[in-house]
């Protein structure tokens, strides 16, 4: 999902990348290598970037390893709160010109830059991270994000004491309404009598939903005053805030998203209260586009990463999924079997 701010102020970034200011105020990290004949991959993250200890470092994993697997060049390249998408064309066509091959956009905001830009520089490869382009020259990176949360829904059904949970979404949009549908799925078809308390912070165009902890704390404070113990919030940023609400009410247990978050410096004092995190490997995609490019055979097209090829997954951090580990085991038989279709909209 698309992540919009930073949890935490420091960014991780390795000794071999350099910080640089670019056009447009964007930030911008770039390789200090310049030997010609390297690989040139190129990033463009979505809001937060580098360092959001969520989406867009999940991505960030997959060129890393990329760059230390191929020795490639990279140059990074991070959108700003309130730009254009002219902002974001000139942002992808700058790396395509720079001669990065191939060009990877982090985030579905960036699907109309990515339809523009792709059609000027067809022998270049572009990824698409969220969201699916039609241009022949694009591979579309998406996840069954809705069988990730089937199993969550599982988990906070079996651990709830009263069948009472909460959803936090960041912006009521299809992409988060597909977690919203299949936590609450799966919540309800483990105890059909549950309650599934539902609640976006923004609407429509206002993404502020992605960036507010304080939205996202007030939120969840007001699902708990409700009498949920279980809160799952996909929400960017503004999720940090739900998980610091929850670990001051006893016995309840907040889901992370997107990245371990109990493994996050930002939130390690809030880890014994985060039950488990819905991880999208977008780490995988990426290095996968990568590869292919390297291999000199680039994928395009839609690849889908699903519950059956490890695309989406529960993170087990804390041994806190021990006691249910074989009806969560018995629930992802079913969904890669088919007995099981998660649904996508609530």
């Amino acid at each position: 999902m698309r992540r919009v701010s930073k949890i935490t102020a420091a960014c991780a970034v390795t000794a071999a990348l350099a910080l640089t200011a670019t056009a447009c105020g964007e930030s911008s990290t770039e390789s200090s290598s310049s030997d010609k004949g390297k690989m040139k991959i190129g990033m463009a993250y979505d809001v937060g970037g580098r360092g959001d200890n969520s989406f867009n470092d999940s991505a960030a994993r997959g060129l890393d390893k990329a760059k230390s697997e191929f020795g490639a060049e990279t140059k990074e390249l991070t959108a700003k709160t309130g730009e254009t998408p002219a902002d974001r064309e000139q942002r992808l066509e700058s790396l395509a010109e720079g001669g990065y091959n191939p060009v990877v956009a982090i985030g579905f905001a960036y699907k109309d830059a990515v339809d523009k830009v792709a059609a000027k520089y067809p022998k270049v490869s572009f990824g698409l991270v969220d969201s699916v382009s039609d241009a022949k020259n694009v591979a579309s990176i998406v996840f069954t994000e809705e069988q990730g949360s089937y199993l969550a829904g599982v988990a906070a059904a079996l651990k709830s004491k009263d069948g009472q949970v909460g959803f936090i979404g960041g912006v009521d949009l299809p992409l988060i309404k597909k977690f919203a549908a299949g936590f609450q799925q799966g919540v309800l078809d483990t105890k059909p009598k549950a309650k599934v308390q539902i609640q976006y912070l923004s609407t429509g165009s206002d993404l502020s939903g992605f960036g507010s902890p304080d939205k996202g704390k007030e939120a969840a404070k007001g699902m708990l005053d409700k009498g949920a113990d279980v809160i799952f919030a996909a929400a960017g940023g503004s999720g940090a805030g739900s998980i610091e609400a929850v670990a001051g009410k006893k016995g309840a247990w907040s889901i992370g998203v997107d990245s371990d978050q109990a493994l996050d410096p930002a939130l390690s004092k809030y880890k014994d209260t985060i039950m488990t995190s819905v991880v999208k490997n977008v780490d995988t995609g990426v290095f996968d586009l990568v590869k292919s490019v390297k291999d000199g055979k680039p994928v395009t097209g839609t690849q889908a990463y699903s519950l059956a090829k490890g695309g989406v997954s529960l993170t087990t951090t804390g041994d806190h999924l021990k006691d249910i580990q074989a009806q969560l085991d018995a629930a992802k038989k079913k969904i890669v079997d088919g007995a099981i279709t998660v649904k996508t909209t609530t």
